[in-house]
């Protein structure tokens, strides 16, 4: 079920809970909106926005779409990927409109793009899937029973009366594909493979996709697999496991961040681990901690007590640390998390 809040910014006052034409009807009053997604983004993050960009150019709208990071080589198939500009918009580019999709928090647009959040005359608009988010924009469509933002995006196109072309449903099936996990994950929905039918319907190739996203890595990509699986690790209980990478490490490889795209989904399939985690050093000892559960734990409260968020299978946060500092932490905390979850499972 959808929670689509419209609140003043900043404001305590009361949040109406409204419905997707009202975001549509939102959207419809701009002319000149700025789109974005999060910071080191994924297939549902760039696939969402270059589709929403494409649909609403197709109304004759002025669109600028933007990436906080540059785009990961794995996505650069996509249709429309050209005109995305990364880092900020052009400076002569004045929008109307700021619409962020995939930001569970704003300061995840980066910081040439979250000026936008409090520029006068600009509508905020947040569309979102992950339960940990809060309304934070003038407009908050957040939907955590949505697989992917795509498939929120597809249903918006309805209300818009926008037409899915080959090149935006290329874009949607690659958001809800990924955000899946090539439909694995339990958030696949029997709408889920509705939505799909109709973009395959329109001419998308599920085996060019797949090809492009998970058939092509650079050799770098794995030799630092190879690393990381080296370094795994089990609690005696063998339902926690984990695995660690260093910049030194990373370096050493002359892998790039994206690169360590899917580790995690090698940890999570060990026979009988529940909870999956995955330390990546961005920066000398700041770690970006990746969240993987296969049935029960819901990893999204496990990243929320650590400043982070996601969804109940797949979730992350930063912590800042000694490494054995940060992995005793957070494993010891997934222990917990196992145990409850397991007797509440049991009850």
């Amino acid at each position: 079920m959808s929670l689509l809040m419209r609140s003043r910014k900043g404001s305590r006052g009361i949040e109406m809970i409204v419905d997707l034409r009202e975001l549509a009807d939102a959207i419809k009053r701009c002319e000149r909106p700025l789109l974005t997604g999060h910071i080191m983004p994924d297939g549902d993050c760039i696939g969402s926005v270059l589709a929403l960009a494409l649909l609403l150019e197709g109304q004759g709208k002025q669109v600028m779409a933007v990436s906080p990071d540059p785009v990961p080589l794995v996505y650069r198939f996509l249709p429309g990927i050209e005109r995305l500009a990364v880092g900020a918009p052009p400076a002569v580019f004045e929008p109307d409109a700021f619409i962020m999709l995939d930001c569970s928090d704003p300061e995840r647009v980066g910081p040439d793009l979250v000026k936008y959040l409090d520029k006068p005359g600009v509508t905020v608009i947040n569309v979102d899937h992950h339960v940990s988010t809060r309304p934070y924009a003038h407009y908050n469509y957040i939907d955590p029973g949505a697989a992917a933002v795509g498939e929120i995006v597809y249903d918006l196109s309805f209300v818009l009366g926008a037409s899915i072309t080959h090149e935006v449903a290329t874009c949607l099936y690659t958001a809800i594909f990924t955000d899946t996990g090539s439909f694995r994950y339990d958030n696949t929905t029997s709408g889920t493979h509705r939505r799909v039918a109709r973009l395959i319907d329109q001419g998308v190739s599920p085996a060019e996709v797949n090809t492009a996203i998970y058939e092509e890595r650079r050799l770098e990509s794995i030799r630092l697999l190879h690393a990381a699986l080296g370094s795994v690790e089990l609690n005696p209980s063998g339902q926690v496991a984990w695995a660690s990478l260093t910049t030194e490490r990373e370096a050493a490889l002359g892998a790039t961040d994206e690169d360590g795209e899917g580790i995690i989904n090698y940890v999570r399939m060990i026979n009988g681990v529940e909870v999956a985690a995955l330390f990546r050093e961005t920066k000398p000892s700041v770690f970006k901690v990746s969240l993987r559960s296969k049935r029960y734990v819901d990893v999204s409260a496990l990243a929320q007590e650590f400043g982070g968020g996601g969804h109940p299978r797949a979730a992350g946060c930063t912590i800042s640390g000694a490494l054995d500092e940060v992995v005793e932490a957070v494993i010891r905390a997934a222990e917990t998390r196992v145990a409850e979850d397991s007797d509440g499972r049991r009850a």
